[in-house]
């Protein structure tokens, strides 16, 4: 991903922060039986051997996908957070010189590592637990996997495959305006606000 100075993320914490927030991510893997990518829910864990952290997901054990990760196959796994289209009429410069073009503004976040598939029913019972309070901790009355029928679950189980992933490079990219001058951000996140769209809104919190 090219990223240039004034759009590149390098806090850590905060690149973490943003996979937890934007979770839904695209797991992809390059070898020579081609180019895959699958869009699956992840959960993010820290342990000490790992400063960047440990990607968790799962697929269908009929998704092949998981028999091409030999312990240590190299994959990517991208996230995307808010994005917005910029409209050059909300700069205040467009009045005094007409050089502007339209751009977009957006989050995206790079985790490169090495992954292996687990089989290991107890592993599997655990990442599930942890992904689905992940986002059941926000609801009224959070639902949990052993509201279910065990023998329900247990059938469920066998039918899918962990994926972990030590994370060993991460990189960020935040396109907010940041290479404007001041007037123009201003402009760009008034007029994100006044258009109204769930994420024009998102993406204008970003922009300082």
């Amino acid at each position: 991903m090219h990223i240039p100075n004034h759009f590149k993320e390098n806090n850590i914490q905060k690149l973490q922060q943003y996979i937890q927030d934007y979770s839904f991510g695209l797991l992809i893997i390059a070898d020579e039986g081609g180019i895959e990518a699958n869009h699956v829910p992840f959960h993010l864990t820290h342990t000490e051997d790992s400063s960047f952290g440990i990607l968790q997901c799962h697929v269908s054990r009929k998704n092949t996908v998981w028999q091409r990760l030999t312990d240590g196959q190299p994959v990517l796994a991208i996230f995307q957070g808010p994005d917005a289209y910029v409209s050059p009429s909300w700069y205040p410069t467009k009045k005094e010189t007409g050089r502007v073009v339209p751009t977009w503004n957006y989050l995206a976040i790079h985790a490169e590592g090495t992954a292996h598939a687990i089989e290991d029913p107890e592993w599997i019972h655990r990442h599930l637990q942890q992904l689905t309070d992940q986002h059941e901790s926000a609801m009224s009355e959070p639902w949990s996997i052993n509201d279910a029928p065990s023998d329900y679950t247990e059938r469920l189980t066998q039918a899918i495959v962990g994926i972990e992933i030590k994370v060993e490079a991460l990189s960020g990219k935040l396109k907010a305006s940041q290479n404007l001058p001041e007037r123009n951000r201003e402009g760009v996140k008034a007029g994100l606000k006044e258009n109204g769209e769930n994420r024009g809104l998102t993406m204008s919190q970003f922009i300082k």
